[in-house]
């Protein structure tokens, strides 16, 4: 059993080094993949540095989805843990605590819940949209053609469904210690705002809204204790 590292990147030349510190050496991480979707900061330049890392640099930006398949295509691992680029306070331990489920046939999808994850998603025990996730590629491989269709950021409400109709087992695991910036502090209120009605945009056209809430239901009734 080995397991691939996917890390989808735009515009994360200030943040992705501290994300690669603590994947590229980890002991449970076989491969490290990190898609740069179209970037215009260097992020590419900054991955290029760092020893032992793979790097698919996209000439245009794409899309999250898009950028995932890519690196899924490519992945050698039997399974996949997908990462964002631009986590704050990620450690070794964090990533073991979401890789050790899966691998150990204790769960079936394990899904991270982020220091500063919505006050609901806490309420509710699940980040249904979360983008740090371990699973058998088996599970996503199959679906690449269906994810050229999807939305950019569609992938996460896509990844759900397949995995509820599976009926797998959900592992969700708290990450006290790690925030994911908002966008609004990445881009300015403006871009931020545009970028968050973007987002939810996107999967709703991926998902309709209610079953977006099944999806929640769905997920939380799968939910193990791992």
């Amino acid at each position: 059993m080995s397991v691939s590292c996917i890390i989808p990147a735009y515009n994360e030349a200030a943040r992705i080094a501290a994300v690669l510190e603590q994947v590229r050496a980890h002991p449970l991480i076989d491969e490290v993949i990190v898609v740069d979707d179209g970037s215009s900061d260097g992020t590419s330049a900054v991955v290029a540095r760092v020893a032992g890392v793979r790097l698919i640099s996209l000439s245009q930006n794409v899309g999250k989805t898009a950028a995932l398949a890519q690196g899924i295509a490519q992945a050698q691992g039997s399974f996949l843990l997908l990462v964002d680029a631009d986590l704050i306070g990620l450690s070794a331990a964090d990533l073991t605590a979401l890789i050790t489920p899966v691998v150990q046939g204790k769960a079936d999808l394990s899904i991270s819940l982020r220091r500063n994850a919505p006050l609901l998603w806490h309420l509710i025990g699940l980040d249904y949209i979360s983008g740090e996730r371990v699973m058998a590629k088996t599970l996503i491989a199959p679906q690449l053609a269906a994810l050229t269709s999807l939305p950019k950021f569609g992938f996460e409400v896509f990844l759900n469904r397949l995995s509820i109709a599976a009926g797998q087992r959900i592992a969700v695991v708290a990450w006290p210690k790690v925030i994911s910036p908002m966008k609004s502090a990445k881009y300015g209120a403006w871009a931020g705002l545009r970028g968050d009605i973007g987002m939810i945009r996107d999967m709703m056209r991926a998902v309709p809204p209610l079953a977006l809430l099944a999806q929640i239901l769905a997920m939380r009734r799968l939910r193990v204790v791992a």
